[in-house]
């Protein structure tokens, strides 16, 4: 599969700098709400002994949560590799060195091997083909797929319209606001479920289960609308 994405307008983007107040917001906060919740329900649904594969993963924050919650490793696939430096310190300050990989390179024209878990926080809004990276995402899971994106709310259009332009005037970048149903459609179409699901201000968070052949009933999905 051909990449669809230049790195440039990543990696300028999601610099150094980007990266250094990233790393000191995790120190002194850890994850932001939506971040959190979706690591918790990951661990709501079992992580322990699980290989996690994050895309556009930053620093890290979220991987070391998970591995702090009984996950047996993680790689990290960014497009920018100016995150490294940050994320190694933080792998070495929570005493986990050795448990994370990083690649460079777009994940959806890039082979990586698949994992328990795949998790993308806040990456669907930064890619031009929403189809072919949760599709990748989903045939990359083998049980569990978590994601957040921005809700597409009428009231939240204008502000994403600002967003997209004022990234393509400064950073030659795009921001993407999609239906809920758009965005989960290929995952849903390779066998995920949704599992549980919460509606924030702005942010839109779903954990998707890879369906079991079993004649017993699906759990019931968790939704839950207040501010994140």
């Amino acid at each position: 599969m051909s990449s669809c994405c230049s790195p440039d307008p990543y990696r300028k983007l999601f610099g150094r700098k980007q990266a250094r107040k990233d790393a000191k917001r995790f120190r002194r906060k850890g994850l932001d709400a939506t971040a959190r919740r979706l690591v918790d329900g990951l661990t709501a649904r079992g992580v322990d002994g699980a290989e996690v594969l994050e895309v556009g993963g930053g620093v890290g924050g979220v991987d070391i949560e998970l591995l702090r919650a009984g996950a047996a490793g993680a790689t990290v696939v960014e497009l920018s590799p100016e995150y490294d430096e940050e994320a190694a310190a933080l792998l070495r300050e929570a005493g986990l060195e050795g448990r994370i990989e990083r690649r460079i390179g777009d994940f959806v024209a890039d082979g990586v091997p698949p994992a328990d878990v795949v998790v993308m926080h806040r990456v669907v809004c930064c890619y031009p083909d929403e189809q072919a990276l949760v599709g990748a995402a989903a045939d990359h899971a083998r049980r569990l797929l978590a994601l957040s994106f921005p809700r597409d709310a009428l009231h939240l259009r204008p502000i994403a319209w600002a967003m997209d332009q004022g990234l393509r005037l400064v950073f030659h970048f795009r921001f993407y606001m999609r239906p809920r149903e758009q965005v989960l459609a290929p995952a849903e179409a390779r066998g995920f479920r949704v599992v549980s699901e919460h509606e924030g201000v702005f942010w839109r968070l779903a954990v998707l289960e890879r369906a079991q052949s079993s004649e017993s009933e699906p759990d019931a999905v968790s939704q839950v609308k207040t501010s994140a």
